[in-house]
Formats: C-alpha cells, sequence, structure tokens
C-alpha cells in the first residue's frame, strides 16, 4: 500500500528535536507518519502538533506545523501519511 505524501521538512531544530513541516494534507494527533529522504527513513507517531507554538488537535493543508521526532530530519525530507 503506499502512503500518502501529506508535507515536506521544511527545517529541523536539533535543540528540541522538532521538524518544521509546511502541509499539503490534513495531519492529527494520534496518526503516524513515515519521514523519508536520501539519509532519513523512520516512522513517528504523532503526540503533538504545533502552530506557532500553539498546540492544536489537528492541522490542514498549507498550514507550517512543527512536531517532535526521535531522529534527525533534513530539508525537503518528504512527509507520508501511514494508514
Amino acid at each position: 500500500m503506499k502512503d500518502k505524501e501529506i508535507g515536506k521538512v521544511s527545517s529541523y531544530f536539533s535543540h528540541v528535536g522538532v521538524a518544521a513541516i509546511k502541509l499539503a494534507g490534513k495531519l492529527k494527533v494520534g496518526d503516524k507518519v513515515h519521514i523519508k529522504g536520501s539519509t532519513t527513513d523512520f516512522e513517528e507517531d504523532i503526540g503533538s502538533i504545533q502552530i506557532e507554538k500553539e498546540s492544536v488537535k489537528d492541522a490542514k493543508k498549507g498550514d507550517h506545523i512543527g512536531i517532535k521526532v526521535s531522529e534527525k530530519v533534513r530539508p525537503n525530507d518528504k512527509v507520508f501519511l501511514v494508514k
């Protein structure tokens, strides 16, 4: 089954382990994402989403969000929603 691409990493904040992602689809707390790039390839459960330092339950296409990640991500890594 092919995962649906829902966004791209725009930046990574290593000191807090947060990925900034520009969304091209919907994402909500409780979803699972697969982040894939040239050297990145892992899945992450979404425990929280932030938009401009405010916690939100869900985000939509066009939102710029921050999510906590367990591994380093890089700009332009693709973010897929895992079904």
